[in-house]
């Protein structure tokens, strides 16, 4: 595969960069780290193998849990995957929906049964929860008027589908 050429492939690799980042808490590169642990990919690569390492390099903010800590191996080990070097060796799409879409129930940070969490009520519109979330954040809702939010959304460019699948990425 030429070097350069944008292909599912290169997505690919850069949804398992994504996910190293979301992981981590880490930017993909930054030249202020360390000549080791500047590219994030390459670091990854290294600690990955090495579940305690791994457990280490968790961002923090994820308060990982035994009981996750299983579906944070299975995402590194999927970040891993996607990132390999051979663009004909990284996985397709569906193969990332399909580890991921387990873990789903997993990480859910509210129960089916409840309509609301964090004090923000679900089965409202979009523009009812923001400004009840603000109001409950003790923010003025005056100054941000979200019944014409709509309006600053482009229309859609011309010739883009009118549905999109995941057959139209391939």
């Amino acid at each position: 595969m030429p070097m350069g050429k944008i292909t599912t492939k290169s997505d690919v690799f850069s949804f398992g960069v994504v996910l190293m980042e979301l992981l981590t808490g880490l930017m993909a590169l930054d030249e202020g780290r360390s000549e080791e642990k500047q590219y994030l990919a390459a670091w990854f690569w290294k600690i990955k193998v090495d579940k305690e390492k791994l457990m280490a390099a968790i961002d923090p903010a994820l308060e990982v849990k035994e009981e996750i800590s299983e579906s944070i191996v299975a995402i590194a080990e999927l970040a891993g995957h996607c990132t390999v070097r051979e663009p004909n060796q990284r996985p397709d799409m569906s193969h990332a929906v399909n580890i991921l879409s387990p873990l789903v129930d997993k990480w859910k940070p509210y129960d089916d049964d409840s309509e609301e969490f964090a004090g923000i009520d679900y089965t409202l519109p979009l523009t009812q929860m923001v400004k009840g979330w603000q109001e409950s954040e003790g923010k003025d809702t005056s100054v941000v008027d979200l019944e014409y939010s709509k309006d600053s959304i482009p229309a859609r460019p011309a010739g883009f589908a009118e549905s999109f699948t995941s057959a139209d990425g391939r």
